[in-house]
């Protein structure tokens, strides 16, 4: 084995100049050589359960249970045996995912297990036998359901729940959502918690033992099930250790690494804009069965691109290139939008794929489905597949050390990190996983050397107060016991454990009153107009809006209160409810032939009408979207039936991006179609326009 290869330096070119390519040629550094030994495929044996598992499965009996443990521990094997013991006793159970696919993937195994007459699914877009004794669905049904609950005074109708990804409680934009689950979920219904590793579990586990007033057992497994060793992507080619260990087992930066790095023209596989050749790295991969590999890249763009620096991948097993071939070919027979994808030449010719969240859903399905059945060589992504998408690889390998995080760009968590490694290595075929560092301009080696044994970031509570729970809670709640509630939530709790034991009682309030203050001010608010009365109880326009469970619930609200929304007109009606869900900015000038004169004249009439209505909620400092012309064309043309393609460069979004428009459009028409008692015509409007919506390629039978 070579310590290493360079290549010899040469001028710098100019601009108008094509950046040299990199001499790359497979090498590994002599220490690697005991552990690229252990590559291979572990011998088949009967299932036995690990420790924790079975400590699980027996905590969950008696008590509440937070179990954390690597990805592809067999956190779901926990799940799977729970529902079975309450199933066979006459119980009911529900499984609730973050993510639709999540959910998919979920009823489709559980249907195997259990029977699929025994297993029902509710998401936004699929509604299968939902009186059926095992539900799968995702958090926000469930938290619908327990609202509903609520208000007509009865209890859900589940003897056991299980809470996917628990983790997703720090997520800022719907942590929420979990948080409220665990308030409002009656104590008699236990609750088991599946996440990956969380740095502050145990006080999650103590504040739920508190609010429930039953014991939360914490069971943590640290041990992933397929060792994980971390490499370092010379520019040569040549692959080096990206850590070694100190006296006191801490990992450090391996030495040479360092050297490397220190060097004055810092080390990269491609120009400081550009990206590597990927083609050659996979040679170099594939000459130490180092294949499947998942590269993280920085953006969608960058993961488009990367297949075209694939192209000297070209398969010589003829017998997996055809088993890839009439695999790829059954799947497609389900979309035929997709038997046209630009990049399906990429996946039959050189076994790669792109995968990121602006593609088709039923594309990201193709792909996971590909690559989890070991078909694919490589598949570049951008982080969303680290959280919670299921098609591990051998190889993880991640050219930047930061990623965005909304607003820009940070360095990378150390529960980031562990997300993105926890696909490296698959249980059951691998007997050891790489995690592999690219130099590039955005890679910090050093950073990637300390997160390797760095814990998993604690978890914060994201709970706030907005208009659809204060009107829910409203429904079977006075303000007093909402104050309760809030009492109750995992903000007050880790805010009072800072505080500290011996604090006076006033400090022990301050711990939830910002919640309360800001429920105050909108309870004020909806008072103010009519929503609910000086007694705190819900008029009957909160009764109906408080269904209204949709993006911005009270304009919808008020739209329809001041009659503003075109209720017998399903196209219309879509495009109306689209500008509402749409949250991007967008140009409005749009062709004289996409704006029909009476979406137009809907669309002024609405935005006329709700702008008083706006201006005080701006004033009160309530947040609300702009209404933009453009989703609204685009739904409208959808409803009426114009082709796919026209309706992708009418919205100038990623298919991906155009695809979850509509798809929460039809998620708010649902929700409207729900109110015939109230507004008959516009619920027949509604119903007929997600039938309409919902076709290919928006969903498929993939």
């Amino acid at each position: 084995m070579r310590r290493g290869h360079y290549p010899r330096r040469r001028r710098p070119c100019t601009r108008r100049e094509k950046a040299p390519e990199i001499d790359i040629k497979p090498g590994a550094d002599r220490r690697l050589k005991s552990v690229f030994a252990r590559i291979g495929v572990p011998e088949e044996q009967p299932f036995q359960p690990d420790p924790f598992q079975v400590e699980a499965v027996e905590a969950v009996r008696h008590a509440d249970c937070l179990v954390t443990a690597p990805t592809g521990a067999g956190k779901t094997w926990i799940a799977e045996q729970a529902i079975r013991h309450v199933f066979e006793n006459g119980g009911r159970a529900w499984y609730a995912c973050p993510l639709k696919a999540l959910s998919n993937a979920k009823y489709s195994e559980f249907a195997e297990l259990f029977g699929a007459a025994n297993v029902g699914i509710l998401t936004g877009d699929r509604r299968e036998q939902p009186d059926a004794a095992i539900i799968i669905g995702t958090t926000e049904i469930l938290r619908n359901q327990l609202y509903d609950a609520m208000h007509a005074g009865i209890e859900l109708e589940t003897d056991f729940v299980v809470l996917d990804e628990a983790h997703f409680l720090g997520d800022y934009d719907r942590g929420v959502v979990w948080e409220e689950i665990m308030i409002y979920l009656p104590p008699r219904i236990p609750l088991l918690l599946l996440s990956a590793t969380i740095g502050n579990a145990r006080e999650i586990a103590e504040w739920l033992s508190a609010i429930r007033r039953k014991d939360c057992r914490l069971v943590k497994e640290g041990q992933r099930p397929v060792p994980l060793y971390p490499l370092y992507f010379a520019p040569s080619g040549t692959l080096l250790p990206l850590v070694a260990k100190t006296a006191k087992g801490k990992s450090r930066l391996d030495k040479t690494v360092q050297n490397l790095i220190n060097q004055k023209k810092k080390p990269a596989l491609g120009p400081p804009w550009g990206l590597p050749p990927f083609g050659d790295m996979l040679k170099v991969l594939r000459a130490y069965d180092l294949l499947p590999a998942i590269f993280f890249l920085k953006s969608r763009a960058d993961c488009g691109n990367a297949l075209k620096r694939c192209m000297g991948n070209r398969r010589r097993d003829t017998q997996r290139q055809a088993a890839l071939e009439r695999r790829t070919d059954e799947l497609l027979t389900a979309s035929p939008h997709l038997q046209q994808h630009k990049q399906l030449w990429h996946i039959r010719n050189l076994a790669v794929g792109a995968h990121h969240s602006g593609q088709l859903p039923a594309w990201k399905l193709l792909l996971e489905t590909l690559m989890s059945e070991g078909l694919l060589d490589a598949v570049f992504a951008t982080s969303t597949v680290a959280a919670g998408v299921n098609f591990p690889a051998r190889t993880i390998l991640f050219l930047n050390s930061d990623r965005f995080n909304g607003q820009a760009f940070a360095p990378l968590t150390p529960t980031e990190f562990h997300q993105m490694t926890g696909r490296a290595g698959r249980r059951g075929k691998d007997k050891i996983g790489f995690a592999v560092a690219v130099p590039s301009r955005f890679m910090d080696a050093r950073l990637a050397a300390r997160l390797v044994d760095t814990p998993a970031s604690d978890v914060e509570s994201q709970i706030r107060i907005n208009f659809s729970m204060v009107l829910n809670l409203l429904l079977s709640h006075l303000p007093d016991q909402v104050e309760d509630l809030l009492k109750r939530s995992f903000a007050t709790f880790q805010l009072m454990r800072s505080f500290g034991p011996k604090t006076p009682r006033h400090m022990l309030e301050r711990s939830y009153r910002h919640l309360w203050d800001d429920f105050r001010h909108h309870l004020e608010f909806l008072q103010i107009h009519g929503y609910v009365d000086p007694a705190g109880r819900l008029t009957d326009d909160g009764i109906w809006a408080a269904r209204l469970r949709v993006d911005q619930p009270l304009l919808i609200g008020e739209g329809f209160r001041r009659k503003a929304f075109p209720e017998n007109d399903p196209a219309i009606l879509a495009g109306i409810v689209a500008a509402f869900v749409n949250e991007r900015e967008c140009d409005d000038r749009l062709p004289k032939r996409a704006l029909p004169r009476s979406l137009a004249s809907s669309y002024r009439r609405v935005k006329k009408t709700l702008a008083p209505f706006a201006r005080q909620m701006h004033v009160e400092g309530f947040p609300f979207r702009p209404l933009y012309l453009r989703p609204a064309a685009v739904l409208y043309h959808w409803v009426r039936g114009r082709d796919w393609e026209d309706i992708v460069a009418l919205s100038e979004l990623e298919e991906g991006n155009l695809a979850m428009l509509i798809l929460r459009t039809a998620d708010n028409l649902r929700h409207i179609r729900n109110l015939a008692n109230v507004f008959p015509e516009a619920a027949e409007s509604a119903a007929s326009a997600v039938e309409a919506i919902m076709r290919d390629p928006v969903i498929t039978d993939l």
